[in-house]
């Protein structure tokens, strides 16, 4: 079983900067893809980014030129680097990494982080 834990969340003021970091324990055999969600109160989970092993990189719309995407090299884990934030930032960011074993695919989340901008 693979353990996934967020962290880096907190608060920050409007146009501040966070940086999020995602760990996987539990021996993933392989770390195919990952990338962060969001869901804010009242609202539906939001992909925020992705990252494959091969660097394919997806972002939503709204935090395009903001926010950025990478991996540790070795684990294979995804960062997510938040700049210029703003209130509409503001909710609990869920890690996900997916694993492959042999021809199947399992996905693993974390239980979140909580982000809040203040002005």
């Amino acid at each position: 079983q693979v353990q996934v834990v967020e962290s880096g969340g907190g608060l920050v003021q409007i146009g501040g900067s966070l940086e999020l970091s995602c760990a996987a324990s539990g021996s993933p055999s392989r770390i195919v893809a990952g990338g962060w969600y969001r869901q804010a109160p009242d609202k539906e989970r939001e992909l925020v980014a992705s990252i494959s092993s091969d660097d394919r990189i997806d972002y939503a719309q709204s935090v395009t030129g903001r926010f950025a995407i990478s991996r540790d090299t070795a684990k294979d884990t995804p960062f997510l680097q938040m700049n210029n934030v703003k209130p509409e930032d503001t909710a609990v960011y869920y890690c996900y990494v997916d694993v492959q074993t042999g021809d199947m695919r399992f996905r693993y989340w974390g239980q979140g982080t909580q982000v809040t901008v203040s002005s």
